[in-house]
């Protein structure tokens, strides 16, 4: 059982999993796959804080919201994965809604600052990034013969 009053490694593990997978669950779920889905018609209204071009745009969130908050629920790349979304938010926060950020930009700066805690604790040990994946399991080496034996 889990105290709440623990700091144990496992409870670490497990706040860091919810963590992991609230942020980047409900940012795939409400904001990523919905722009993927409405892809063609966001392409020419779409937002360009930075003036590169709305389809630019558009392309560079949905690639930070769909593909790296799917691999930030894995646990897959997780520091590496909170990167894109973290420019992403920041992008929100300081440059689509600068004039208003604790209004407008307040749910962006909410999900950068959990990507940026995620990019700081790292992602706890229930991520596919602590599944040895290509390298040959190690088996323990048991001695087979009793003791007697290798005596003689």
């Amino acid at each position: 059982m889990i105290k709440l009053n623990s700091s144990a490694p496992l409870a670490e593990d497990a706040g860091k999993l919810l963590l992991r997978v609230g942020a980047g669950g409900v940012m795939l779920l409400q904001h990523g796959l919905p722009k993927l889905m409405d892809f063609g018609e966001l392409m020419h209204t779409f937002p360009d804080p930075i003036g590169l071009g709305p389809a630019f745009a558009l392309s560079m969130i949905v690639l930070a919201e769909v593909l790296f908050a799917t691999l930030l629920i894995l646990g897959v790349w997780t520091r590496l994965s909170t990167i894109p979304l973290i420019i992403g938010m920041a992008v929100a926060v300081f440059v689509a809604h600068g004039d208003d950020i604790l209004g407008a930009g307040e749910l962006s700066l909410i999900y950068m600052l959990a990507f940026a805690t995620i990019l700081l604790v790292g992602g706890g040990r229930f991520g596919l990034d602590r599944i040895p994946i290509g390298k040959p399991m190690q088996r323990p080496q048991v001695d087979v013969l009793p003791q007697f034996l290798k005596q003689a």
